[in-house]
């Protein structure tokens, strides 16, 4: 069997596997990551990101940091990448670091969009809706507003052009304090 053809195999046992996250109790589902990315080795970046996904999902954050960065510094790429940054963001918040957060998803927002594929972007508006957490978090409310909406904006059947504009004044117009 090629390279190609095993990482397709592994790609979708992977896949299975957290499409039954569920029918585990944590520790197990754990495991069964584990296992998985067991066979890649720990200089996998795939495979150590799955390992941090898998501790996050199951209420590990301290540990799914971990996991993160170290998948980054091993060089993720591609999608993976993209949610290993949102997910270790979201992580650090959950863990009182509102203002890291913010940093990461910021520099992720701030990335050319020639240099993403379409699956990459396609998680903008969950950097943006993280973002907006982090923002929040760190007391920057009206910029944590006008951001969720701005993301919702192009989602709306209506109102579209309305809701962005006001979505943008939130961060100009004076906040009553």
């Amino acid at each position: 069997m090629s390279d190609e053809a095993g990482n397709a195999g592994w790609e979708e046992r992977v896949a299975a596997l957290w499409e039954r996250i569920d029918a585990y109790g944590p520790e197990e589902f754990r495991e069964r990551i584990a296992e998985l990315a067991g066979e890649r080795g720990d200089e996998d970046a795939a495979a150590v990101f799955e390992r941090g996904a898998a501790h996050d999902s199951t209420g590990l954050p301290v540990e799914a940091v971990r996991y993160y960065r170290r998948a980054l510094d091993l060089g993720l790429t591609g999608l993976r990448r993209r949610r290993a940054v949102i997910q270790l963001a979201s992580s650090l918040r959950n863990l009182g670091r509102p203002d890291r957060s913010v940093e990461l998803l910021t520099a992720e927002r701030d990335l050319p969009a020639d240099r993403l594929d379409t699956d990459e972007l396609a998680l903008a508006p969950a950097v943006d809706a993280f973002l907006a957490l982090a923002l929040a978090d760190t007391g920057r409310d009206r910029e944590a507003a006008s951001l969720a909406l701005g993301a919702l904006a192009p989602l709306l059947p209506r109102y579209n052009r309305s809701l962005a504009h006001y979505a943008r004044a939130l961060l100009t117009a004076p906040d009553g304090s």
